[in-house]
């Protein structure tokens, strides 16, 4: 019985109720304007959700409303990533206000009924319930009163939790949205690992010198070696507090959200670093680019940052082709450039296998390898949707 009535102290279950209650706010003011035709504001409120950023308000507000007590509650805040999740938006929207429909029907009627019952059992004429007018009042009736007030209390905790439910799985992460947390964790862990391993090389390496030094200088016995040897100890510690201080700078930091990763309109950074490098680079970029989803924008700019690391690596300073084309609904990288007589061909490494799965995961496609004119060109579509 207590964990029955447990809903009744959590405050989510009244933020939950509110939720389910603003929808029915538009439909309450077109009631003044044409109430023969209440289904009007559904054309307004499903078509919204074809709007980018209405899928960031709707998520913030189950969040704040819906679970408000979890930390992870598997809904982000992100803005609609592409058309898919436009449409899981503006059919959230629909479930929404039908969830809304039926708490406005048991949160009016069901109190209306408790107070008909409530003046049968006095003996007066209920008003509100036609079914009930005629019925001859009786001390009878007080006993029904529990039954409309727990079936309310139960719809709006089943509501609650259906709508919460509900949200979860169309405002829950896309498979795009997916493989970008995953791509983030999986950079930080290899961040922090980085950072452990340099740790542990720099503090070990100043450690072992100093134990060493240390020995010498007892074991030698002498006033000028003892010097130098406190000298060098002097030294590599100060280097090693140094890059203890810069490595638990970055430990301090907190997690960069995927939002804060570079984009491609980060891309001249890319082109003028291969130029400060001696490389002729011509590039062009046509299109929105700006307004490409974020998945696609950040793998994009990851992709062209490895095909210009390669023109480097294996081809040197050399004239390299860069297009980058946004039009059609795919986003079209082409990285091109001639290799000298005297250097091989690049051959599968990690680099160009690194760029075929990245286009792989975003449902794109890459190709690498000579392009039949004696240039290496790396190829890569990602789709925008």
């Amino acid at each position: 019985m207590i964990r029955l009535l447990r809903p009744l102290r959590s405050g989510t279950t009244y933020t939950r109720v509110l939720h389910l209650w603003v929808p029915a706010l538009p439909f309450s003011v077109w009631m003044f304007v044409d109430p023969q035709t209440p289904w009007v504001p559904l054309l307004v409120l499903v078509p919204l959700g074809l709007v980018a950023a209405v899928r960031k308000g709707e998520r913030v507000q189950a969040r704040l409303l819906l679970t408000p007590a979890e930390a992870d509650p598997g809904i982000s805040e992100e803005p609609s990533a592409g058309f898919r999740d436009r449409a899981r938006t503006s059919l959230w929207i629909l479930v929404r206000v039908v969830l809304a429909a039926a708490a406005w029907c048991v949160t009016v009627w069901l109190p209306v009924l408790v107070h008909s019952l409530v003046l049968l059992a006095a003996g007066s004429a209920p008003t509100g319930v036609p079914v009930l007018e005629d019925v001859p009042g009786h001390w009878a009736f007080a006993l029904l009163v529990p039954v409309p007030l727990v079936l309310l209390y139960a719809a709006l905790v089943g509501l609650g939790s259906l709508t919460t439910a509900a949200a979860r799985r169309l405002l829950g992460p896309s498979p795009v949205e997916r493989l970008a947390a995953l791509e983030a964790r999986t950079e930080l862990l290899l961040e922090r690992t980085r950072i452990a391993r340099e740790l542990h090389d720099s503090i070990g390496h100043a450690l072992t010198v100093a134990v060493v030094q240390a020995g010498a200088a007892r074991a030698a016995n002498s006033p000028e070696f003892t010097a130098r040897a406190l000298t060098a100890i002097e030294e590599t510690g100060r280097t090693a507090l140094e890059d203890l201080e810069r490595v638990l700078g970055v430990l301090r930091e907190s997690e960069r959200p995927a939002s804060a990763r570079p984009t491609l309109t980060d891309a001249d950074r890319l082109l003028e670093s291969a130029r400060a490098s001696g490389a002729e680079v011509d590039a062009e970029v046509t299109g929105p680019v700006e307004t490409l989803p974020g998945p696609v924008s950040r793998e994009g700019y990851r992709i062209l940052q490895e095909a210009l690391t390669n023109v480097l690596r294996h081809a040197g300073a050399v004239p390299a082709r860069v297009r980058v084309a946004a039009a059609d609904g795919l986003l079209t990288l082409d990285v091109r450039n001639r290799l000298p007589d005297d250097r091989p061909a690049p051959g599968r490494g990690s680099g160009l296998r690194g760029i075929r799965e990245r286009a792989a995961l975003l449902g794109g496609r890459a190709h690498t390898g000579p392009d039949g004119d004696g240039d290496w060109q790396v190829r890569v579509e990602l789709p925008l949707g």
